[in-house]
Formats: C-alpha cells, structure tokens, sequence
C-alpha cells in the first residue's frame, strides 16, 4: 500500500473514485453525481494542482483506491484552521486500516504546517464506523449540523468535528 500526495497527473484515476464515491456512498458527500460527471476532467487537474488543498490517495498494486484531502484556510483571521473532506475508500478495500492511514497521513501533513493549529471535519451523523474513526483519531464532536444535506426529500444531519493540534 502506498499513500502520496494526488497531482495533477492523478486527476483521470481520482475523478473516477470520486464518481464512483458518488454512486456507493452518496449521503456521505454534498456534492452531487451529476454535477461530478459532468464537471470536465481539467477541474479535477485543477483542483489537484491548488495551493490551498492537498489531496491524499492510497494505492494498491498501483490502483487508487482511497482518497481524502485537506484544504487549508488563507484568510488573515482563519488562516490556523483546515478542513478535511472527501475521505473514501472503495468498498473492495475497506477494512484493511486504509481511511486510518490516509487520516494519519493527512494529519502528520497538518502538523508541518507551521500556520495550522486545528482541523475541522464533517460527517454523516448516521456514517457510526466513520465517526468512531475519527474520534479515536483525536477528532471532538463540538455540534451537529441538523439537516445538513436533503436528498431524495429526506434530510441528513452532520456531526460536526474539530481536532487541535
């Protein structure tokens, strides 16, 4: 298993994880399978080769099969804070620690950032493997957000997360 940094070249293999996060997990992510398939491949490029954001894959035998990334506030005032989003892994790879590792990759990464000083996170309320994870990560639940997300006319409500570090 290998975990780097997603760049630009990565961009084909790592929108069609996201597709496919879409389709087999859609509650766990606000955006929307339509808008990903329709959005062209060179906004994956780009959003791969953004400062501000870091992208996180896992490979195995060469093969994406998990991502998450972290994209750092630039204000003046929230410039200490982060967000973690888009944490997947395709379900012919759970259960082997993949999520643990990106998550712990993805914070070593935050705690070289001299300006970062806390991550905040959101998750499915209901997504209880997901929530544990991040808990024994060090993540605090500090709130929920109710009806977060309405899909299919039923509303999802977010745990809302915040680690210091």
């Amino acid at each position: 298993m290998e975990i780097r940094q997603l760049g630009p070249e990565d961009a084909a293999g790592y929108r069609t994880l996201r597709i496919e996060a879409l389709i087999n997990d859609p509650d766990a992510f606000s955006a929307s399978l339509e808008d990903a398939i329709k959005a062209p491949l060179q906004k994956t490029e780009s959003r791969l080769s953004d400062n501000a954001a870091v992208t996180f894959g896992a490979f195995d035998e060469g093969k994406l099969v998990g991502n998450v990334t972290l994209a750092m506030e630039t204000g003046s005032k929230t410039g200490h804070r982060a967000s973690v989003y888009a944490v997947y892994v395709t379900p012919s790879a759970r259960g082997k620690g993949i999520a643990r590792r990106l998550m712990e990759t993805l914070i070593s990464f935050a705690q070289q950032q001299e300006e970062i000083e806390q991550l905040y996170l959101m998750v499915n309320s209901a997504n209880v493997p997901a929530v544990k994870l991040y808990g024994h990560l060090g993540f605090l639940k500090y709130g929920v957000d109710l009806r977060a997300m309405k899909a299919e006319g039923r509303y999802i409500d977010e745990d809302l997360m915040v680690k210091f570090l």
